[in-house]
C-alpha cells in the first residue's frame, strides 16, 4: 500500500497541487446557495480549514523532496498570502461575496495543521522504521 501511495503522489502531486489551487479559486468567486451553510454556525470557517489543510499538504507532498523547515515555511506563507489575495478578490471583483478577516484565520488555522499532518503521514509513509 505504501508503494502506491509513494507512486500516485511521485507522479501526480504537481497536478494534484495545482488542482485544488484552482478548485480554490473558483469555488470562493462563484455564488454559493447553500442551506447547510446557513443552518451550520460557522461552516465556512470549518471549509476554509478543511480546505487549506488540503491545499497545503497537496503543495507539500509535491515538493516532498525538499521537505526542509525553510521550504514548508515559504509554501505556508505563500498560501496565506494566496488566501488573502482571494478574500480581496472576493470583495472587489463579486457582488455576492465578502472577504473576511474571520476566513482568512480560518485559512491561517488549516495550513498549520497540514504542517503538523505532513509530518506525520511523512514519517508513516516515506520514512522507514
Amino acid at each position: 500500500m505504501q508503494k502506491l501511495i509513494k507512486h500516485l503522489l511521485s507522479d501526480k502531486s504537481l497536478y494534484i497541487a495545482l488542482a485544488c489551487s484552482v478548485f480554490i479559486l473558483v469555488f470562493s468567486l462563484i455564488p454559493v446557495h447553500s442551506k447547510l451553510l446557513g443552518e451550520v454556525k460557522n461552516s465556512d470557517k470549518i471549509i476554509h480549514t478543511f480546505s487549506y489543510t488540503i491545499l497545503n499538504l497537496s503543495w507539500l507532498f509535491y515538493y516532498r523532496p525538499l521537505s526542509k523547515l525553510k521550504v514548508k515555511l515559504v509554501i505556508a506563507f505563500a498560501l496565506f498570502c494566496y488566501g488573502i489575495i482571494i478574500e480581496v478578490l472576493q470583495t472587489t471583483l463579486t457582488t455576492y461575496r465578502t472577504g473576511s478577516f474571520y476566513d482568512v484565520v480560518a485559512n491561517t488555522i488549516g495550513i498549520f495543521v497540514a504542517l503538523i499532518v505532513f509530518d506525520t503521514l511523512y514519517k508513516i509513509i516515506f520514512q522507514k522504521t
